[in-house]
């Protein structure tokens, strides 16, 4: 079952408010590291972004997944198609996230991990007002 503030949109909405916040001032972070050359603290900076991702976002689609994706659906078919979408950005930020990670393995930090910040924060963005509007304002009708 999931928790209270998963199912009431304001406090939800503050969750996604607050993460997504959070991963756009590192991301900013991260870029004036590389426009410095500043390449161990901008190597810290991802390792610190890879950990909001999977703590916070990724953590949190987790807990929308096997509690309030699962009973939105079970109480009203008709959001079968949005909870799946949802779910789908999911993925791709585990995904990309995962991606993120490989790079870094690498011990080099480019362009392409500032790329890969973006698309999260793009796919994050268009999912939390999709999650808002098609999942949560359904409830609220």
């Amino acid at each position: 079952m999931s928790g209270p503030s998963l199912r009431r949109q304001d406090a939800h909405s503050t969750i996604h408010d607050a993460a997504l916040n959070e991963a756009k001032e590192l991301r900013d972070v991260f870029q004036k590291c590389l426009l410095e050359g500043e390449k161990a603290k901008a190597l810290q900076v991802a390792e610190i972004t890879i950990e909001h991702w999977e703590s916070r976002t990724l953590k949190h689609a987790d807990a929308e997944e096997e509690g309030l994706y699962k009973e939105m659906a079970e109480e009203s078919p008709e959001l079968l198609n949005v909870v799946t979408r949802l779910t789908r950005d999911h993925d791709l930020m585990r995904r990309i996230v995962h991606q993120l990670k490989d790079s870094l393995a690498t011990g080099e930090v480019n362009q392409q991990m500032l790329s890969y910040m973006d698309s999260l924060l793009i796919i994050d963005s268009i999912h939390n007002d999709d999650e808002m509007n098609n999942l949560l304002g359904h409830e609220a009708s």
